[in-house]
C-alpha cells in the first residue's frame, strides 16, 4: 500500500524529472541540441549531474528522447484539435489542408523539439506494438484525415508516413 510520504516522493520525482525535460527543451530551442549537455541542465535547473543520472541513467540520449515524446504528446494533442466537430460540414481536403497547417506550426514553433522527434536519434520504436500511445495518436490523426477524402489513397498507411515525415 502506498504510503503519503512515498506518493508524495514520487510527485516530487516526477515534477523534477519533468523540470528536466523543460529545461533540455527550452535550452534546445534557444541554442540548440549540442548546447545540450548534462552540466548545463543541472546548472540550468540547480540539481547535480547525478542528480539528472538518476531520472537519466543513459544520459543526455535518453533525455532527448522524454523530450520528443512530450513532442509527440502536443503534436498528436494538435492534430486531433483539427478534427471537425461531429456534424460539422467539412471537407476531406480542408480536415487534411488544416491538419498539415497544424504539423507545419507546431514544426515552425518548436524546431529542436521536432528535430528531436524525427532527425536525432531516439529510443522509441515506429511502427510497433510498443509505440508510445501519444506516436500512435498522431499517426492515427493522419490517417484520420486522409479517410475523410473524397478519393483516400489507397496505400493509406505510406501516405500517411509521408505526411508524418
Amino acid at each position: 500500500m502506498s504510503t503519503p510520504a512515498a506518493a508524495r516522493k514520487a510527485r516530487l520525482l516526477e515534477e523534477r524529472e519533468a523540470q528536466i525535460v523543460a529545461a533540455a527543451r527550452a535550452l534546445a530551442e534557444e541554442q540548440g541540441w549540442e548546447a545540450v549537455t548534462t552540466r548545463r541542465l543541472a546548472d540550468a535547473i540547480g540539481y547535480s549531474q547525478p542528480v539528472l543520472y538518476g531520472h537519466f541513467p543513459e544520459g543526455r540520449s535518453q533525455i532527448v528522447t522524454a523530450v520528443a515524446l512530450v513532442g509527440f504528446e502536443e503534436l498528436a494533442a494538435a492534430l486531433s484539435a483539427t478534427r471537425p466537430a461531429p456534424g460539422a460540414d467539412v471537407s476531406g481536403e480542408d480536415r487534411v489542408r488544416a491538419l498539415v497547417v497544424a504539423y507545419l506550426d507546431f514544426a515552425a514553433h518548436h524546431p529542436a523539439t521536432y528535430e528531436a522527434m524525427f532527425h536525432l536519434p531516439i529510443a522509441a520504436p515506429f511502427a510497433s506494438e510498443e509505440t508510445p500511445r501519444a506516436m500512435r495518436e498522431g499517426f492515427d490523426a493522419i490517417v484520420g484525415a486522409l479517410l475523410a477524402l473524397d478519393r483516400p489513397p489507397s496505400d493509406l498507411g505510406t501516405a500517411a508516413e509521408v505526411v508524418w515525415g
